[in-house]
């Protein structure tokens, strides 16, 4: 079967009637995007995709893979291309759509072509930078400017870049850049250009370029919303002989969307995408968006998807359909999530409800441990707020919110396998477990000296560290013993065991 590119494009042989096609037309480059993931490409490539048919944007992606490891060479063999398979239920009917994107114009991997790089951000035609490094990727790591070398953090890349189109366009106002990052922290684009402000501070570099970066280039707020589970392997062989093509990139999501987009009114209309039909709102404050869905949303699925991991599930669909799981899930949010969203009860009860519906949506098979990627600041941006604010209110200590936390440290039990990984076990199966190389390191020498009955000072040493949270957490009363409790449970009796006196 032939791969997916432009060609069989052009051609348009045997492609089924129903399959949108985007522009084939070879735009400018205007977008430069950190991540080649499946989010991003179902969610923001997808977005520019349909402006451009519609006439709005008229304007390319470059993709910048954000790893050593990525996506770039098999999206530059396609050409750019890929499917998006967007698939739900509503009112009660199937709901399906198939799009090729033809928005991504090509990719690259930085650490081999930081030069390539570093001319998008000199081009002129380049308006806006979207990025989503996980909500690890915007942190301050000291490291040097080393002229022609590609920094390790996102932050020193971008500050490091902006300094090449600073000196290309010689300081001109009108040549700052759009930033859109899509990391879950809160205030993300403040964060960013907090960390970029400090290593120009950290590179000595002039204060005019710290001017021109601090008042001509826009460091935006957002927040996205939409589930993607990525390549449906399970399903590959039958679309591939449905599509008339192999698409090695095929990408599959839900059609629910959402960008929230904090930031001045003139802006919208360089990246028209609410023109185009989008669910993209621009504001003046998102936070009322923002703290429900992190809280709710993306807090539902760090505080289960590791348990229901370890319980010997797979999926979100399954864990929904689970009895144990799925009631943990729903009292999860409902009994000790909730009460702390400062929403009007009937809005938030909907928006939970509607969360349920999604993570039940028999298409997407979103894989547990994709979600369980960074797991620990995850927990620290969604879970903890929830569990100090029940805290402050109640009195006490949320019991499956802090059972999470129990079960995260036991997911982190492993030994490394790489840099980029320790293996943990599932019954007779390894399982990879991803975050950044310090917290592997913390979790490998702290599971290496645990011993048989002193769970208590593992747990403390993990609620201690200041690195993951932010606090020592050991000063909350209580916790360390309900999180040892918690851990313990799963130690002595399973993981499917222990959740079940939760439910």
């Amino acid at each position: 079967m032939k791969r997916l590119s432009r060609s069989l494009l052009q051609e348009r042989t045997n492609l089924p009637p129903q399959l949108a096609v985007g522009v084939l037309d070879r735009l400018p480059e205007t977008i430069v995007q950190f991540g080649g993931g499946g989010f991003l490409r179902a969610f923001v490539d997808w977005m520019v995709d349909i402006a451009n048919e519609k006439g709005l944007l008229g304007g390319s992606v470059v993709v910048v893979q954000s790893i050593r490891q990525g996506m770039a060479p098999i999206l530059n063999e396609q050409e750019g291309l890929y499917t998006v398979l967007l698939r739900g239920v509503q009112q009660g009917q199937v709901v399906e759509s198939r799009r090729i994107v033809t928005a991504v114009r090509r990719a690259l991997q930085p650490y081999q072509q930081w030069e390539e790089l570093a001319a998008c951000f000199r081009s002129p035609a380049v308006r806006f930078v979207v990025s989503n490094t996980t909500e690890a990727g915007i942190v301050y790591v000291d490291e040097p400017l080393r002229p022609g070398i590609c920094p390790e953090s996102f932050p020193a890349k971008v500050a490091a870049l902006l300094l090449e189109r600073f000196r290309a366009v010689r300081g001109d106002p009108a040549q700052g850049l759009i930033f859109l990052p899509c990391e879950l922290i809160d205030r993300n684009g403040d964060n960013l250009r907090r960390c970029v402000l400090r290593h120009a501070e950290a590179w000595n570099l002039k204060a005019e370029f710290h001017r021109w970066v601090e008042e001509h280039n826009h460091f935006l707020n957002t927040l996205v919303d939409r589930i993607v589970s990525g390549y449906p392997r399970d399903d590959a062989a039958r679309l591939a002989g449905e599509l008339g093509y192999d698409d090695a990139l095929l990408d599959a999501g839900e059609l629910f969307h959402l960008w929230v987009i904090e930031g001045p009114a003139r802006l919208a209309g360089e990246l028209p995408l609410d023109k185009a039909g989008l669910n993209v709102i621009w504001t003046g404050d998102l936070t009322p968006y923002r703290t429900r869905k992190v809280r709710i949303l993306n807090g539902a699925h760090t505080a289960s998807v590791l348990i229901a991991f370890q319980a010997g599930l797979d999926t979100v669909h399954e864990m929904m359909h689970d009895p144990a799981l799925g009631a943990f899930v729903r009292r999860t949010v409902l009994d000790e999530i909730l009460p702390s969203v400062p929403l009007e009860e009937r809005e938030k009860r909907e928006y939970a409800e509607a969360v349920f519906e999604r993570f039940c949506n028999p298409f997407l098979q979103h894989a547990l441990l994709s979600i369980a990627l960074n797991s620990v600041s995850k927990w620290k941006t969604r879970v903890l707020p929830s569990l100090l604010n029940f805290l402050k209110a109640n009195g006490r200590l949320p019991p499956r919110l802090v059972f999470s936390l129990g079960a995260l440290i036991h997911f982190y039990r492993g030994q490394r396998a790489d840099a980029t990984e320790l293996r943990g076990r599932r019954g007779d199966a390894s399982y990879p477990i991803r975050d950044d190389s310090a917290v592997l390191d913390f979790f490998e020498k702290a599971w290496a000296a645990h011993r048989p009955g002193r769970t208590n000072e593992l747990a403390a040493a993990v609620l201690a560290n200041r690195s993951f949270w932010d606090v020592d957490l050991t000063a909350l009363p209580g916790l360390t013993e309900a999180v040892t409790a918690g851990l313990d449970a799963i130690l002595m009796h399973g993981a499917r065991n222990a959740v079940s006196s939760f439910c």
